[in-house]
This record gives C-alpha cells, sequence and structure tokens, in this order.
C-alpha cells in the first residue's frame, strides 16, 4: 500500500482545526485541543491505535467546549476517509474490549461507507474534569458522519466515569487498528462482495 495519510482543516467561525493523520504510525500525538482531557483520550486513540495524529485546534471555548469537540471529530473523520483511500486490502472490521480496573468497554467498528453510531453508555457523572460527558457522543458522531464507518460503543461496565471514557477511548483506538490494518490475504482486492465501498 501506498503511504496512508492526510491532512484537512476545518475553518467556522466558531474553530479553526487543522488534523494529520498517518494511519501506519507509532502511536505518537501532537494536540492542545483547549480541552484537557480530550487532549488524554485522543492519546489513548493515538497510542492504541498506532496512528500518529499532529491535531491544531482552536476554538469558541469561552463559550464551551461543544464547538470544538464535535468539530474535531468531523475533522479527524475527514482525515482517516481520506487516509484510509478506496479500502483495498484491509481486514474493514475491527473490534476490541478493553477494561480498566471496574470499567470495561466494546467497540466494534466497520468501514462499511455507511455512517451509523450505536452508544450505549451510561455516564456515572455529567462532567469529567470540566468535560461535559454528553460531548463524547457528539465527538463520535462527527467522526462517524464523515468517515463513512458504522460504529458501535457500549461500556459494559464501571462506575467510575474517567475510567469508563478511557476504556471507550482505548477500546477505539484498538477497534481502528484491527480494522484499518492490511490483511495479507486480500492484497489488493475489495473487503466487501459489492466491489466497492
Amino acid at each position: 500500500m501506498s503511504a496512508r495519510i492526510a491532512t484537512v482543516s476545518r475553518d467556522t467561525n466558531e474553530t479553526q482545526i487543522t488534523v494529520s493523520v498517518n494511519l501506519d504510525g507509532e502511536g505518537r500525538l501532537r494536540c492542545d485541543t483547549g480541552v484537557p482531557f480530550l487532549d488524554h483520550m485522543l492519546d489513548q486513540v493515538a497510542r492504541h491505535g498506532m496512528v500518529d495524529l499532529d491535531i491544531d485546534a482552536k476554538g469558541d471555548l469561552h463559550i464551551d467546549d461543544h464547538h470544538t469537540v464535535e468539530d474535531l471529530g468531523i475533522t479527524l473523520g475527514q482525515a482517516f476517509h481520506q487516509a484510509i483511500g478506496d479500502k483495498r486490502g484491509i481486514y474493514r472490521y475491527g473490534h476490541a474490549y478493553v477494561p480498566l480496573d471496574e470499567a470495561l468497554s466494546r467497540v466494534v467498528i466497520d468501514f462499511s461507507g455507511r455512517p451509523g453510531l450505536y452508544m450505549n453508555v451510561d455516564f456515572t457523572r455529567d462532567t469529567i474534569g470540566r468535560m461535559d460527558t454528553q460531548l463524547f457522543w457528539e465527538f463520535f458522531q462527527g467522526f462517524v458522519n464523515h468517515a463513512r464507518v458504522t460504529l458501535h460503543i457500549d461500556n459494559v461496565k464501571g462506575f467510575n466515569a474517567h475510567h469508563q471514557a478511557e476504556t471507550i477511548f482505548k477500546a477505539f483506538g484498538r477497534a481502528l487498528r484491527m480494522a484499518v490494518a492490511e490483511d495479507p490475504r486480500m492484497v489488493g482486492q475489495m473487503p466487501s462482495t459489492k466491489g466497492s465501498l
């Protein structure tokens, strides 16, 4: 496969975001979104997904974190969509269970070309640090719509909200890593009976 790298920018009245992604990276992250807990979660995605992420994000944080978190999901999704190309030779599907102490989450992803988010998470707190836990749905919805993937997220158990979120993002990274990996038995082939995704 050729290099699977993409850079995407989004410039609105609410946010100015540039995301670069290397799907065959070393798990490195460079970012400062202004939302510290989101930075911590993106570090999990990079590390466990073995993707390199370079993110410049400025948003209207004086209002709240909503626009920054949502638009980052959108831009990250666009970058993944561009970097993955026509999807020939990839596994396409990825899944992971990840525990952290009492918490356990499952994430399943399909680079199907059909956006769909199915998220079953009851956070035990409304905020983690200063981040509103409702914004995790906004982040993943933006990613799903623009990466054009089907994504199932289930927090199976957990009472510490930080642990709930961290298991979700670690499992998301692991599922991404599996789905975008090159399948040595599918070299040059489309992982679909349709012939395209």
